[in-house]
């Protein structure tokens, strides 16, 4: 099994020189709408992508662009914490600030097939983003 691991704080820890199929496509995914490229990022997710998000479960790239689409649109930061890949799963860890919220960690682990993301699961703390929409 192939397996490669990115960085943690921007220090590369362990990257292969050939990373993973997996983890080569989260890690495309990420850069794309973490630069405000969301249109690029829906390039690598599956038309019948299954999310897991703490909002509930979301069937379908529809549902998951009316999800994601507005927590691009509100994105000011992104640091990269730590990825890690094999063939088939990779796990995307990072730090980012949003405009409603300063300080608002995430992760995402995805199943990847023939380059599309088809099965991520997010996870997040929802709390601080509901206390900034009861604030306004």
């Amino acid at each position: 099994m192939h397996r490669s691991v990115v960085q943690v704080r921007g220090v590369c820890i362990g990257m292969t020189d050939n990373t993973s199929p997996a983890l080569r496509t989260a890690l495309a995914y990420y850069h794309a709408w973490t630069s405000g490229d969301f249109e690029r990022a829906m390039t690598y997710v599956a038309d019948d992508i299954v999310c897991q998000a703490p909002a509930g479960r979301l069937e379908g790239a529809q549902a998951f662009r009316g999800f994601m689409g507005p927590f691009v649109g509100i994105l000011k930061r992104s640091a990269l914490v730590a990825a890690f890949g094999d063939e088939t799963t990779a796990v995307v860890m990072y730090d980012a600030d949003t405009a409603p919220v300063a300080d608002a960690p995430g992760a995402e682990c995805v199943t990847v097939k023939d380059g599309k993301i088809t099965h991520m699961r997010i996870i997040f703390d929802r709390l601080p983003f509901e206390r900034a929409r009861q604030a306004a």
